[in-house]
């Protein structure tokens, strides 16, 4: 016979050989049934809260049935299961059921078949009894006061099993309650920075097209087009629609960070890696892992943030600052801009390989004033959305005409104009497009709206359009042509600027 300090130690050993409760019963009933008859072992865990047993961890036969839930016990076996056995020892032999007490011969048929013989340890700790250890043969009378001796040995590191089992049960259920919590977390902040997709059938149709194609792929997306013409929502949209969709999607405005903060916020920081750092800090793109990271104004990042960003497409790795170690990422990038990037290449403000590996997928989202289909749908969706968050009620039928002026003005704001505008319109009662300083640019929207009068005046579409141009041929110094000329402002061909120009009276000669 093995010797108790051999049996105890390697027995232990067993039981903490493995994180998998059910790996390390394995092993353990490997080694103990070279010393004592054995088919199945168990830890029991007694809820008395709800009056039920289960199972924490079990090795049963393959062809015997094990309870997978939890069994409510019956009211009578709450106090009995609440007791310790008599017995110093805490542990029983069970060799013949149908001989033990009404008790146990109930409690045991609940868990085993008949003809079963059980050593059954009470495993419990300060006084309070956590469970029970058992071990069982389908055979009668296997079973002696030795065998019951070697168990015993072990109540010691049992009790710390099946409290290291509660633990890792505990804070299995705080992770799955974590992911649970962020799903829903990204889903609001997703509702919050706009998922509605205004157009996606008219004016956005060609962009929808893009993004369905692009969606289901990892390659990284570069979102073109003006401020404010809605590139953080169709960012959403690509994730939503990717397999990705239930991881995170972190959201970095790379202009908001300053210049020296922006290597640690995206990529971490070691402890006493700078002054300040007084603790260990994971970056945006660990925080992405496994999700998608979305780059707004990705132009506005320094060349040294650049070339840490170019790495991560190119190894799909990144090192903490101040640290050695490389960390792997699995992170799809979506980046976005209204600057023109292959200019600002050739100033040298922006890396040409950076560009060549965000521009996989180009996306141009078109401004709102090429959309006026839109703009209907888009002012009902404002009301409504700016009506709640302001809790006022206002008359929500705006006139055609009025529709009409909407679809006809440029629009230099784009979407984030038309939603301020009607914010305006919910607290003024005035509806009205300010181009400039508001006592002088105001355009032809500028009548109070009041649906039950039939006296509103509205300018010319031509006055406004002149008004519009004059504005911007002031702000560029008369200048027509070029990065900084008012062509490329009004997003036009410099010709057919100078022609609408001609037609509308307006002297494109430089004033003095």
């Amino acid at each position: 016979m093995v010797s108790e300090n051999e049996f105890y130690r390697k027995a232990t050993l067993q039981m903490f050989s493995s994180l998998i409760a059910e790996t390390a019963l394995k092993r353990l009933k490997d080694y103990i049934k070279k010393y004592i008859p054995v088919e199945g072992m168990a830890f029991g865990l007694y809820e008395p809260e709800t009056n039920s047993g289960r199972f924490l961890a079990s090795i049963f036969p393959k062809d015997m049935k094990k309870p997978e839930k939890p069994i409510v016990l019956p009211d009578d076996l709450n106090m009995w299961m609440s007791n310790k056995w008599e017995n110093e020892a805490n542990i029983k032999i069970i060799n013949d059921v149908d001989e033990e007490d009404p008790e146990i011969k109930k409690i045991s048929y609940l868990f085993l078949q008949e003809n079963c013989s059980q050593l059954n340890m009470d495993i419990e700790l300060e006084g309070k009894r956590l469970g029970v250890f058992i071990i069982f043969t389908r055979e009668k009378n296997k079973y002696t006061e030795e065998h019951a001796h070697l168990i015993s040995l072990l109540h010691a590191p049992f009790t710390a099993a099946i409290g290291n089992m509660l633990r890792h049960e505990k804070i299995t259920k705080l992770q799955a309650m974590l992911e649970d919590d962020n799903k829903y977390l990204n889903r609001r902040l997703i509702e919050i920075s706009g998922d509605t997709l205004i157009g996606a059938d008219f004016g956005l149709s060609n962009v929808m097209k893009m993004v369905r194609q692009v969606s289901p792929m990892n390659s990284p997306v570069l979102l073109m087009g003006e401020t404010g013409t809605g590139k953080e929502v169709i960012a959403n949209a690509i994730h939503k629609a990717s397999e990705r969709k239930d991881k995170p999607l972190i959201k970095v405005n790379c202009g908001a960070i300053p210049e020296g903060l922006i290597d640690s916020e995206l990529f971490g920081h070691e402890k006493g890696a700078f002054t300040g750092a007084v603790s260990k800090k994971r970056g945006r793109f660990e925080r992405a892992h496994t999700g998608t990271i979305f780059l707004d104004e990705v132009g506005e990042l320094p060349l040294a943030a650049q070339v840490r960003l170019l790495r991560v497409l190119q190894e799909k790795t990144i090192e903490r600052v101040g640290g050695t170690k490389t960390i792997p990422v699995d992170v799809r990038i979506i980046s976005a801009t209204h600057r023109p990037l292959e200019e600002m290449i050739k100033e040298g403000s922006f890396r040409e390989d950076l560009w060549f590996r965000l521009n996989v997928f180009p996306i141009m989202i078109p401004p709102l004033r090429q959309r006026p289909e839109d703009i209907p749908e888009m002012v009902r969706y404002f009301m409504n959305k700016k009506s709640r968050e302001l809790k006022v009620q206002k008359n929500m039928d705006l006139s055609q005409n009025i529709i009409n002026e909407l679809q006809q003005h440029l629009w230099p704001g784009n979407v984030r104009e038309l939603e301020n505008l009607v914010e305006r319109y919910l607290i003024t009662g005035r509806m009205e497009v300010l181009t400039g300083h508001e006592d002088e640019n105001r355009s032809s929207l500028n009548a109070i709206i009041d649906t039950d009068s039939d006296t509103t005046v509205y300018s010319t579409l031509d006055h406004s359009i002149k008004s519009h141009i004059k504005k911007v041929l002031k702000k560029t110094g008369y200048r027509i042509e070029g990065e900084k000329g008012a062509s490329r402002i009004l997003d036009i061909n410099p010709s057919t600027l100078r022609s609408k120009m001609r037609k509308l009276n307006i002297d494109y000669k430089r004033k003095s």
